[in-house]
């Protein structure tokens, strides 16, 4: 509505439902020329650090990860193929061209191919190297008004933790909206 610059960026697709709920809402919105940019690495978790553990259990995500590992990179956590979310997402009848699909480790991937201007950033990879390459990538992209989602902040120590030193190194003090027990959000100022 307030017509934001920039494209729909969403690092840890899964299988899409976040953003099929965000070009929908477009939709509603009359707009259909946005471009949206999806990036994962569509096989799957990637490897935690000893950062990552889990604030409500105390659980070491690096023991989820091996129980779902499938070998030679791969894990059934989270996985969902490249094909399988490109078939969701065509449900919504987007325009296919207005899609980037960004296949990789995200930290490897942004260097690479990234938009230049950014109206809404969802970040949901739950690990610290992760989230916070994206926010040192994306976050000086996102149009003022912008809008950053952080899904696994209150869930995830590793993504609470990037989240933090982002914000307190670059001096930036949001009012941090809790969307539910893990996801915050706030709009950049």
């Amino acid at each position: 509505k307030n017509d934001v610059p920039g494209a729909f960026v969403e690092c840890g697709v899964w299988r899409g439902g976040s953003v099929m709920a965000m070009i929908l809402t477009l939709r509603n919105l009359g707009v259909s020329d946005r471009r949206i940019w999806l990036y994962d690495t569509f096989q799957g978790m990637t490897e935690p650090t000893s950062q990552d553990w889990n604030q409500g259990t105390g659980g070491m995500a690096w023991d989820e990860y091996v129980q779902s590992s499938t070998g030679g990179g791969g894990s059934s956590w989270c996985f969902a193929s490249i094909d399988d979310v490109r078939a969701n997402v065509a449900q919504t009848g987007i325009d296919p061209s207005l899609v980037e699909y960004v296949e990789g480790r995200v930290e490897t991937t942004l260097t690479q191919f990234c938009p230049n201007s950014v109206a809404l950033m969802r970040l949901d990879t739950d690990w610290y190297e992760s989230t916070a390459t994206e926010l040192r990538i994306l976050y000086p992209r996102l149009s003022p008004g912008g809008v950053c989602i952080v899904d696994d902040y209150g869930c995830w120590a590793g993504s609470k933790l990037a989240v933090d030193e982002y914000l307190l190194e670059h001096g930036i003090s949001p009012f941090v909206h809790r969307i539910d027990d893990h996801g915050r959000q706030w709009v950049k100022g």
